[in-house]
């Protein structure tokens, strides 16, 4: 390979040689403190706005149909109340999709009007609004509405399994066909042909999605809990038909993302809406029922995987065909397939993802799109497949190892799969592990699973500046959101390193669509986009302090050369002189000296496939009487380049595989076909993983270098850790008791369906 392909030189050697020592340790939340007391204003708290009124949301009580509202006279006539809307008077705005710029953000940004009619989409569709002066106010207002409106059912569809047998809506763009899958699976010595099944699954962030409107004239400002402030704010302008430079959106605490905040939702645009219609600051939460009911899910999927294989274990075909579900009214594929592509090795290969549309919520984006459910059958049939050939499933997937990726053909820039898998096994003791049915501790079955990790890593470009005060303390500007991942943090401390300055000298400026763009948090490229530019800024202020202190007669660096300065302890450094940078920009810069940096990705970027790899390890008891299954022991083993925060790393790494094992053991929603509402509304009915249930679990990252992916030489890692977490643990609970269960996720009375467990 061309030693330049791809390759980032610039800047990066003050982290390569990293002579602060900030980056790579442990550094604690630079944010962590104002959240623990609660300083940290999240979007429903914010309070410089001045005196607000409360909106509440009046969700339907049915599926697709027709609303009909009553007197609404009687309703504004209630104490405190400023306004209450039904279709016929919520104000103008754009039709549902794509217009103008949107077009260049992708359907994130496009324009999504709520009660554009009186025609409700979906259980949970927007159906009426209230505003009063108090929450309390607002709220009864809202029951009152709720309780005047009547419904007009129309024919929904609801079950999935109904409307698959109607002709799928296929996306060939992403399929990938190779060979002649059908007689090569035919003629295969070892065949695995099974469905598996992944339900329903809802995101249930902390902080719930929340708004608080201003409007000063014609310009809007809106505080608001999302990912992406540059996509909020095209698509408030969409949708409100406003310039977008008119549209300002601020988020500097996010309780929680991962997907479920990617859209701008009903809070976001009603806001705004009553905001100008009453000339005053409007806030909007939605309830915890409404965040389950109107925001965004993950797909359920029907997933078929063909694997065909020599008897040496080596793979000659690949199939992974899924079908999911979209919303009627918004397109979107999971893509459970997407990862199988470049997992593994095999001459001939059928990848297709299938949708067909219901009359249900936005289906879209769930932390590790595809990968998370696809993984849960790609990694499980591989198991299989190790089963029926009597192989080591480590073995089995180190026979299959690919030489380029098996998708596109190209090189890749690092590939540490199998190092992940031989290193945890050794940490783990894979080596102990028994046939099915063969170790008991008492009355539980005990086994060992393990599961590969794999997980596309991303560059987009992006924009930040940063700014030394006299005062030496460093700031640091950027359009960029923080949703619990640590990115206060880390660019806190890729600005110390460049600057040579304490972590506690540095402001990170955030959460606000008037500084330099930046591509916010999701698809794991934050960190490498964001912080990219946060190391080029650096640079270039790093060079502008170094010309101001040579040429300055007044510096003790005077006349010496600018490309031997360094830059530590608060200092600049040449040879054995130095000048404190407080003192050197005091005297030559008393307003402050700023620089821009920006990240585009290099010519080279794509000529090399781009991945962050791993393998989880998993121990679990069944208990032979009753079926349960305990979680025992968990590690994940994780290749992501360079580690820019080991205890924010291994927290998103950790925090993934309990995900990972919530999907295998207790996450899942369904839809009453009656109304085509989810059954689950709220944390009580909808099981997520409890303190008890996760047990000696960790997290170890092994050193890797890809000079390939970005200046930082970093991969993301908060989708990694629940890729192939969820397979582990359903691969040790085979192990365990010898029962298969393919209907995700795996609940006691699927293991006893199986018949009597081993005596």
């Amino acid at each position: 390979m061309p030693q330049d392909l791809g390759r980032y030189p610039t800047g990066a050697e003050v982290i390569d040689a990293n002579r602060n020592g900030v980056i790579g340790r442990g550094v604690e939340r630079v944010d962590g403190v104002a959240k623990v007391t609660g300083a940290a204003r999240y979007a429903y708290e914010v309070r410089e706005a001045g005196e607000a009124a409360y909106g509440v949301a009046v969700a339907s009580r049915f599926g697709k149909g027709r609303v009909v509202c009553g007197d609404l006279d009687a309703i504004r006539a209630l104490p405190g109340v400023l306004l209450a809307w039904s279709a016929k008077e919520t104000p103008d705005q754009a039709p549902f999709g794509l217009n103008t710029e949107a077009a260049a953000f992708g359907a994130l940004a496009a324009s999504k009007p709520v009660m554009a009619s009186d025609d409700t989409r979906y259980f949970g569709d927007v159906a009426a609004f209230v505003v009063a002066e108090t929450f309390e106010e607002a709220r009864s207002a809202a029951a009152a509405l709720a309780a005047a409106l009547t419904y007009e059912d129309h024919e929904g569809v609801y079950d999935f399994a109904a409307a698959a047998e109607r002709p799928p809506e296929p996306d060939l763009a992403h399929a990938q066909i190779e060979g002649d899958f059908e007689s090569a699976f035919a003629g295969a010595p070892a065949r695995v042909d099974a469905v598996y099944t992944t339900p329903i699954q809802n995101h249930a962030p902390m902080e719930p999605h929340a708004s608080l409107a201003v409007w000063e004239a014609d310009a809007l400002t809106l505080y608001t809990s999302t990912q992406l402030l540059k996509v909020a704010q095209q698509c408030l302008a969409e949708t409100l038909r406003v310039p977008k430079d008119k549209v300002r959106v601020v988020s500097r605490y996010v309780g929680g993302g991962f997907g479920g905040k990617l859209h701008q939702l009903p809070d976001a645009i009603l806001a705004a809406l009553a905001a100008r219609a009453l000339s005053r600051p409007v806030k909007v939460a939605l309830t915890r029922q409404q965040v389950f009911q109107t925001t965004t899910h993950r797909t359920a999927t029907t997933q078929r995987v063909r694997l065909g294989a020599d008897r040496q274990g080596r793979l000659i075909a690949l199939a992974h065909e899924s079908l999911g579900h979209h919303a009627r009214f918004h397109p979107f594929n999971e893509h459970p397939g997407s990862v199988s592509k470049s997992l593994y090795a095999a001459a001939h290969r059928r990848v297709v993802d299938l949708t067909v549309p219901l009359d249900l919520p936005m289906a879209d984006a769930v932390r590790a799109p595809g990968e998370a459910v696809g993984m849960l059958a790609i990694e499980c049939a591989m198991d299989e497949l190790a089963e029926a050939l009597g192989l080591d499933p480590i073995e089995l997937r180190i026979r299959n190892e690919p030489d380029v990726d098996p998708d596109t053909g190209k090189p890749f820039g690092s590939r540490s799969l199998v190092a992940c898998m031989r290193d945890g096994a050794q940490r783990f003791g894979w080596s102990r592990r028994g046939r099915p049915g063969s170790k008991r501790d008492g009355d539980w079955l005990v086994g060992l699973g393990m599961a590969a990790s794999m997980r596309a890593n991303y560059l987009l470009a992006a924009r930040a500046s940063i700014r030394i005060n006299v005062d030496g303390r460093a700031v640091v500007r950027q359009a960029m959101t923080d949703i619990g991942t640590g990115t206060y943090t880390i660019l806190a401390q890729i600005a110390a390193e460049v600057l040579g300055v304490s972590v506690h000298d540095v402001v990170v400026e955030i959460g606000d669509s008037a500084f330099p763009p930046a591509p916010g948090s999701g698809g794991s490229f934050g960190a490498a986009s964001a912080g990219s530019a946060v190391l080029d800024a650096g640079m270039n202020l790093r060079r502008e302090l170094a010309v101001l202190a040579i040429g300055d007669p007044a510096s003790p660096l005077y006349g010496a050369k600018p490309e031997l300065a360094q830059f530590a302890g608060g200092r600049l450094f040449v040879g054995n002189r130095s000048e404190a940078l407080r003192d050197l920009v005091r005297r030559c810069a008393p307003e402050g000296l700023e620089a821009g940096g920006s990240l585009t990705p290099s010519p080279g970027y794509n000529d090399v496939s781009q991945h962050a790899h791993g393998a989880h390890f998993a121990e679990v008891g069944v208990h032979r009487v009753t079926g349960e299954v305990r979680l025992r022991r968990m590690l994940g083993v994780f290749a992501a380049g360079r580690i820019l925060n080991a205890q924010t790393a291994r927290s998103q790494a950790v925090g993934g595989m309990i995900w990972g094992v919530g999907g295998a053991l207790t996450e899942e929603n369904h839809v009453d076909e009656r109304y085509g509402s989810f059954i689950a509304q709220d944390l009580a009915a909808y099981h997520i993983p409890a303190h008890a249930d996760i047990v000696d679990l960790d997290a170890v990252f092994i050193a890797e270098r890809d000079d390939h992916g970005n200046p930082m030489r970093i991969k993301g890692v908060g989708e990694l850790g629940i890729c192939g977490a969820g397979a582990a643990v359903a691969n040790a609970v085979f192990n365990a008791c010898g029962v298969r269960v393919r209907d995700y996720p795996i609940t006691l009375d699927k293991i006893l369906a199986a018949g009597r467990l081993a005596d």
